[in-house]
């Protein structure tokens, strides 16, 4: 079956802002694909191309497309690459890119009567991933709160999905109680954490209070984990906080404290993108997660220059920086063979989308870090809870 037509339309996201929406038509089949935007974005991503741009990029992208095999993905996505014509898709932009292949994908599953995740993952896609949730939010996606942009909960004891994603709300809940026992107002931030004027320290203190209480209610053991955002913090020669400025050794040892005080299961972005060394030694020094997003962009390129040196032991996995879902699976393989860890992710500019969950699912990835709240990010986390009904004997990724 080849692709007939391709059509692009200006949609919008959780922030309400214009993003774009592919169609592929192939045969009797009419398959969309969103593409998400983020606010903290690393500086070798694919780039986002304004979408009022979309008549021109879809005569372009049509031309390329049109009587391709809707089931040749890498052709699919070698021609977007050839049609854009630069590294990180800065003529047709990575996101006219992704909406295109990841609308390809989905075509060409349900020409086959397939499940989007088993057409792409095979017989290896049998496991679900944790959900990672956002629950107290600050840096570029609630300014005013915490330097800190995100607090993360795992629920690693629970059984399945649905327990899972129940869990992380009944944190989600217990944290409002708690702010307003404490008379904190808080509010919902870009992912539908909340937000509030506090420090680091007390988010930490009232995320604690909020597990204990939720793990009472649901017997489920849960753990916490950070997104530092470090690049956002970074001016040049220090990491600035609102009463001090360390150096890399010094925020360094700060994060390794912040690991061994609380526990800490994940710490993602806990350096600037481009300090590969310091993200090692940091890695040797924890025993937890050391994720790097804005360090790898979803980019084989990067990737491999921090396997060679161990800059991290898990690599967040966005399809929208890397512009294509081969590509993207390229960058899953490259990181699983060098002993990394897959983590899945939304953007914060999100949409409804549900893909994402079964390219988790695809990817085998251990967590899949999509916020907890929000019809956007409710979107990706209830399609889990269906794709666990489709799977024969479900069961969750070992952490």
């Amino acid at each position: 079956m080849i692709i007939e037509d391709v059509h692009y339309r200006i949609v919008f996201d959780s922030r309400g802002n214009e993003t774009i929406e592919c169609e592929i038509i192939a045969g009797d089949v009419v398959a969309k694909a969103m593409a998400p935007s983020g606010a903290s974005t690393g500086s070798e991503e694919a780039v986002v191309v304004s979408p009022s741009k979309f008549e021109e990029i879809e005569e372009d992208v049509a031309k390329g497309l049109i009587g391709l095999s809707v089931f040749d993905q890498n052709s699919v996505d070698e021609a977007l690459k050839e049609i854009d014509g630069t590294e990180n898709f800065s003529k047709i932009g990575g996101n006219f890119a992704i909406a295109a292949s990841l609308a390809t994908a989905k075509a060409a599953a349900e020409l086959l009567g397939l499940p989007l995740y088993a057409y792409i993952g095979g017989a290896f896609a049998n496991e679900l991933p944790y959900p990672l949730g956002n629950v107290i939010g600050g840096g570029r996606h609630a300014e005013g709160s915490t330097s800190i942009q995100e607090f993360l909960v795992i629920p690693v004891g629970a059984k399945s999905f649905f327990e899972a994603q129940r869990t992380n709300a009944a944190v989600h809940k217990e944290l409002k109680k708690e702010f307003k026992r404490r008379g904190i107002f808080a509010a919902k931030g870009d992912e539908g954490a909340w937000a509030a004027q506090i420090s680091d320290e007390m988010a930490f203190e009232i995320l604690n209070e909020a597990v204990q209480n939720a793990r009472d209610q649901t017997g489920v053991e849960i753990r916490i984990g950070i997104d530092v955002a470090a690049t956002e913090l970074w001016d040049g020669e220090r990491y600035v906080y609102p009463d001090r400025k360390l150096t890399a050794e010094e925020q360094i040892a700060y994060i390794a404290e912040l690991a061994d005080r609380y526990n800490l299961l994940y710490i993602e972005d806990p350096l600037h993108e481009n300090d590969f060394e310091g993200f090692a030694e940091l890695t040797n020094q924890v025993k937890c997660m050391v994720c790097g997003d804005d360090i790898f962009v979803t980019s084989p390129k990067r990737i491999a220059k921090g396997l060679e040196i161990g800059a991290a032991n898990t690599v967040l996995i966005k399809p929208n920086q890397n512009g294509t879902i081969s590509g993207t699976a390229m960058a899953v393989k490259m990181s699983k063979d060098g002993g990394c860890s897959i983590v899945v992710s939304h953007r914060s500019g999100e949409t409804e989308d549900e893909s994402l969950a079964h390219l988790a699912v695809a990817f085998n990835a251990k967590l899949i870090k999509t916020g907890v709240v929000g019809g956007e990010r409710i979107s990706k986390l209830n399609e889990l809870i269906r794709i666990e009904e489709l799977m024969d004997k479900p069961r969750m990724v070992r952490i």
